[in-house]
């Protein structure tokens, strides 16, 4: 393969990172509780609109104390209400068989 159609295949590769992190599982769990935990304290919250550009899952094998994380999930949120919001950074942790551990915010 040349230089040029690589470049041009890593290319394609990279562009489509952001949309295959939008669809993994982790996200989508990471996402759904995300969403449940601000309602609780935040219920204006209408939806938590993830940004896909941003988005970073890195699969892990590590410990917590005696509590097994798979996996963490970083990236930009921008919450859905009636006001318009700054986005905030996510950080989610996700243990096993995908169960999400905890999910935080933190404002910029």
């Amino acid at each position: 393969m040349n230089h040029a159609a690589l470049s041009i295949a890593a290319a394609a590769l990279l562009a489509a990172a952001p949309a295959l992190a939008q669809t993994e599982p982790e996200v989508a769990a990471c996402k759904a509780s995300g969403l449940i935990a601000l309602q609780e304290t935040m219920p204006e919250v209408r939806d938590l609109i993830l940004d896909a550009e941003s988005l970073i899952v890195a699969k892990a094998n590590s410990r917590i104390e005696d509590i097994a994380v798979k996996g963490v999930v970083t990236g930009d949120a921008y919450l859905k209400t009636d006001r318009s919001d700054k986005p905030r950074h996510m950080i989610c942790l996700i243990g096993e068989k995908g169960r999400v551990l905890l999910t935080f915010f933190t404002q910029r």
